[in-house]
């Protein structure tokens, strides 16, 4: 670095360079007017030198059009600071400036500020921090978060090329897949009315380079599905580590994810790490121990079944549903207040009727349900470890997915709420056994409850013996603290079976052939075993980072409603365009 703006970055010198003539150039983060001197502090992405301007006319008619955030080129000598400041690594000197000049002005009042102490970036809205986006993002924490993104994206992928993996693009245009989300479109001007699909995943296309003799592929792969979004999910646009081994079976993926996750966790992060093997919790379990299939293992409260203890119960709400119960240790000592505000959260949050709670205390078990515990329940719930001091918490419904989705909510706010969970902790672990169909009540069918191209746990035999609810798939999700980090399968290579598994969920051979064409057909050529996963990267760069919001790890997110304030995408185009790409807008 030498040229006629700098030949130093602002973060590097130090004492060592004392005397030196020097040139530095950056932002303007602050100005420190002192009358006979002026004092400012110059940025980059390396740093932050303090450039000291004395009584020189010249320099401070130049000075007087400086505002923050304008670009600047300094020339001057290092000097040795008298009040130093050893908060940052070039605070023992300072740049006595002989030369200014002005690289780009800036606008005298900021949309918000930019590094400043003065105020705080969370408190401004979001739209405007994304509609400024390039303002946004020369603030040091999220700049941080976008250049660890960088380091991360080469650890992955120096760990994939360590592992024998080979990189391989696969196209972004791409066909109309049924992969659990609304597809994005694009029109073909060459082919009128028909469309290309923008992919939800690379799926189909990794299976065709296991067809084609590639033994183990990966990339880091932009998917795009039309989601709602979610404060952990990206809308339209997001990325995962793709990857896909030929001759494999569903171990040998876990223990690729698991090589993929301590390492590169381990390896950003001083925070504890579990160790492989982890834990493979079978869905089923999943959700009736957590009411959830991506459980927050550092939460130490477990769901437990209590239907029988409340089968012929006086109390009408439990009588002959499905209760499940929480039992909170030492809970008994958190107030009415605690137990009303649960239940309001349970009513307005989660849909619930309502929450049933007991406290054990001195006295028995007081308080809400308490009249309707009667000596033969509070020996069962004895059983399932309730003791002198805690307090429980019961939820009921006539549906085991409602009861399920409300347990696993409370659990979670509980959790939350008493600061139960373990700190500075990632806790992994696999949910495996996911069902291969469930039952779309709307339409009245079945539907693929997963990856629709995932293979069947006892293959054609179950796809022809079984009830389709009671089919098992091949398929598992990696989840970390609470988030789902990565899912994956092994696939279904046999055609026959492929034919049977789409046919079940309302897809005849013809249709099948149809829009899978290209895999239907490579099938029929010798097709190896294969298995694969896609940890998801936007994901694991939020974690490492600890940050709730993974629009705080990508440089230029959408919004909330999921559009692009900065570029202003999506927008009305033109009517030429319109008629080139053949389409029609038809107004509602």
């Amino acid at each position: 670095m030498n040229n006629e703006y700098r030949n130093h970055t602002c973060g590097e010198l130090n004492i060592k360079n004392v005397g030196e003539e020097v040139r530095l150039a950056g932002w303007v983060q602050r100005i420190r007017n002192l009358g006979s001197m002026k004092f400012i502090d110059l940025r980059d992405e390396d740093g932050i030198t303090q450039i000291v301007l004395n009584d020189n006319e010249e320099l401070n008619k130049v000075a007087d059009e400086l505002v923050t955030e304008c670009v600047i080129s300094v020339k001057g000598n290092v000097l040795e600071r008298s009040n130093k400041n050893m908060k940052i690594p070039t605070g023992e000197i300072e740049i006595e400036a002989k030369e200014i000049t002005i690289l780009g002005k800036c606008k005298n009042v900021l949309p918000f500020e930019v590094n400043s102490e003065k105020a705080d970036i969370s408190q401004v809205k979001e739209d405007l921090r994304l509609e400024y986006r390039f303002l946004d993002l020369r603030n040091d924490t999220l700049h941080k978060n976008i250049l660890l993104r960088s380091k991360v994206l080469k650890f992955l992928r120096d760990k994939m090329d360590e592992m024998g993996f080979a990189e391989i693009q696969t196209p972004i245009l791409a066909n109309s897949s049924p992969e659990g989300a609304r597809d994005f479109l694009v029109p073909s001007r060459l082919h009128p009315g028909e469309f290309y699909a923008l992919p939800q995943a690379p799926q189909q296309f990794k299976q065709l380079l296991m067809v084609s003799g590639f033994n183990k592929y990966f990339q880091i792969a932009p998917c795009f599905r039309d989601e709602d979004p979610r404060a952990d999910r990206a809308p339209g646009e997001f990325y995962q580590l793709d990857f896909e081994m030929a001759f494999s079976t569903q171990e040998e993926v876990l223990g690729v994810l698991e090589e993929i996750f301590v390492s590169t966790f381990k390896h950003f992060t001083n925070w504890k790490v579990d160790e492989a093997p982890f834990i493979r919790i079978p869905y089923k379990e999943a959700m009736e121990k957590y009411g959830s299939d991506k459980p927050d293992l550092r939460n130490p409260l477990i769901i437990q079944d209590v239907s029988e203890l409340f089968k012929e119960s006086e109390f009408m709400a439990f009588k002959g549903k499905i209760v499940k119960a929480i039992v909170v240790k030492n809970g008994a000592e958190q107030g009415r207040k605690f137990f009303d505000s649960m239940t309001d959260f349970a009513k307005v949050e989660v849909g619930a009727e309502g929450l049933g709670w007991v406290k054990i205390t001195d006295e028995g078990y007081t308080g809400g349900i308490a009249k309707f515990v009667t000596e033969d329940v509070q020996k069962g719930l004895g059983e399932i470890g309730a003791t002198l001091g805690d307090s429980i918490f019961f939820m009921a419904s006539d549906k085991l997915e409602t009861v399920q989705k409300i347990a696993g909510a409370i659990r979670i706010e509980l959790g939350n709420r008493l600061d139960l969970l373990e700190k500075d902790t990632y806790r992994f672990c696999f949910i495996v056994d996911f069902p291969m169909y469930e039952f779309n009540e709307e339409e009245g069918k079945v539907d693929f409850n997963h990856n629709p191209f995932s293979m069947p746990q006892g293959g054609l035999e179950a796809l022809n013996t079984k009830d389709p609810l009671d089919i098992y798939a091949f398929q598992y999700d990696a989840v970390c603290n609470g988030y789902e980090m990565a899912s994956g399968g092994v696939r279904n290579h046999n055609p026959e079976i492929m034919v049977k598994a789409f046919e079940i969920a309302g897809y005849d051979e013809k249709e099948v052939e149809t829009r899978f064409g290209a895999l239907y057909n490579a099938f029929q050529y010798g097709t190896p075993p294969h298995a694969g996963a896609a940890p998801g990267v936007d994901r694991m760069i939020m974690l490492l980072t600890n940050n709730p919001n993974i629009r705080e790890v990508i440089a230029f997110p959408k919004n909330k409603k999921a559009r692009d304030v900065l570029m202003n995408a999506p927008s009305k185009v033109t009517d030429i365009q319109l008629k080139e790409d053949h389409i029609k807008i038809v107004e509602e």
